[in-house]
């Protein structure tokens, strides 16, 4: 019994791990991650490196000797801006009646070009003409008031230095004569009043221009001023434009303001035809900005324009440098 359990304890013994082999054993993990960290720290290291040597060194403004990066200046005729906008007339005119009336005759039709003094419109004038003999009557009835009135005056006047007639009668002789002679005024008045009317039935074209658009027809009633509804009598004739003097109109945005100033030479060019060159130049720009846009309204004239040149159509404008 004493040498089995003898023998066991000797096998036991030869069984167990030294501790030296326990240690290594220990260390193995802990050395084995320490090189795969090394590795990747090394990796990284010349990762970064690499990177880095590729990259251009970019100079600090601050360095001495470092230049700045300044813009190229525009050279006169250079576009500093371009901006699309809208043909429009420089003044677009509507021809309205100065009082209630007929047309009787209308002798143009729309895109028809017209002298400055030509009929356009004819209205009923028989009530005017009607008024206007009536007028001249009333001045030579007063015409000859005032003459006898005058005749009178010089009857008293003669009797008055004989001393045969009171100087009450002179007195009135004199009244009757001031009194005809504003008669007479009064009945030149009337027949001006009445001439005027009657010219006024005759609309002539106060311009040289093209008909842009024609707003009434025979027989139609046609007043001063609206009263409201959209079937009621028209208030114009027709609309007419000088197309000989055209210009661009455009929204500029605000935050291109700075690039724009009065008389500054443009380039215009229709989008319908762009092979299509006009000079121009800024001649307006609104004194007041849109708010709810964020913009400011300019204008340009058009030097030469031709006919390609529509009112309405969108024309691109390139704003030249100095």
């Amino acid at each position: 019994m004493g040498e089995l359990t003898v023998t066991t304890l000797n096998t036991l013994s030869k069984l167990e791990i030294p501790s030296d082999k326990k240690m290594r054993r220990k260390r193995g993990p802990v050395i084995i991650i320490a090189l795969v960290a090394g590795v990747l720290v090394v990796g990284l290291i010349v990762y970064a490196a690499t990177r880095n040597a590729g990259q251009k060194p970019v100079p600090s403004p601050t360095t001495t000797g470092a230049t700045p990066a300044t813009k190229e200046p525009s050279k006169p005729g250079d576009a500093v801006l371009t901006v699309s906008g809208y043909v429009i007339p420089r003044e677009r005119i509507e021809i309205s009646p100065k009082f209630q009336g007929t047309v009787k005759s209308i002798g143009i039709k729309k895109g028809d070009t017209v002298k400055k003094g030509e009929v356009l419109v004819q209205l009923e004038d028989d009530e005017y003409r009607a008024r206007l003999l009536q007028a001249q009557g009333q001045l030579g009835q007063a015409e000859a008031n005032l003459k006898n009135a005058e005749v009178n005056l010089k009857r008293q006047q003669d009797l008055a230095s004989s001393n045969v007639d009171s100087a009450q009668a002179l007195d009135d002789a004199l009244r009757a004569r001031d009194a005809g002679a504003a008669e007479v005024t009064a009945a030149k008045g009337s027949v001006d009043l009445a001439q005027t009317y009657l010219d006024w039935c005759t609309i002539r074209a106060p311009i040289d221009g093209t008909v842009l658009e024609k707003l009434v027809n025979p027989n139609e009633l046609v007043v001063p001023q609206s009263f409201g509804g959209t079937r009621g009598p028209s208030t114009a004739f027709l609309a007419m434009a000088d197309l000989n003097d055209l210009q661009v109109e455009i929204d500029l945005n605000e935050s291109d303001t700075p690039k724009v100033h009065l008389n500054q030479k443009c380039r215009v060019s229709p989008e319908a035809y762009p092979d299509k060159k006009y000079t121009g130049r800024v001649a307006e720009i609104a004194p007041e900005a849109n708010r709810s846009k964020g913009t400011l309204q300019v204008k340009v004239q058009v030097e030469n324009p031709d006919k390609f040149l529509t009112p309405e159509l969108t024309a691109k404008v390139d704003f030249l440098a100095d």
